[in-house]
């Protein structure tokens, strides 16, 4: 990666939380913030990928050295290396696994409280 798009990227404006204009939480929706605890859930889960792939970069670089270094004992521990790279690329999957099926599950969940908010509104007003 040159330096130029690796500067981009740490210099692009984080994500903020969701706010009232995000098809999530349509205006006026009174939660517009979300949950405290999924958006914590959230940002750890995010941390703990970020986390992975520094160590992968980090892996990355030490087996292009040691193959450019064209030692004999550098390029067997590279097969080490890789390893460990291959599964942290399952761990990352794995996180972001999880993280797809609790954002599915709080949306329903969500989407279920709303419903249910509805019938009780529309009951009342038909009495």
């Amino acid at each position: 990666m040159d330096n130029e798009s690796s500067n981009h990227r740490q210099n692009s404006p984080k994500s903020a939380a969701p706010h009232s204009t995000s098809p999530l939480f349509p205006k006026g929706d009174e939660s517009a913030d979300g949950d405290p605890e999924v958006w914590a859930a959230f940002t750890a889960n995010f941390s703990q990928v970020q986390s992975v792939l520094d160590r992968n970069r980090s892996l990355i670089q030490q087996v292009n050295e040691n193959h450019r270094s064209k030692i004999q004992d550098n390029l067997v521990k590279n097969v080490e290396l890789i390893q460990e790279i291959n599964g942290n690329i399952a761990k990352v999957v794995s996180l972001y696994s999880n993280l797809s099926a609790d954002f599915s599950s709080m949306f329903h969940q969500r989407n279920s409280a709303a419903a249910e908010a509805k019938s009780k509104a529309e009951e009342k007003s038909s009495e």
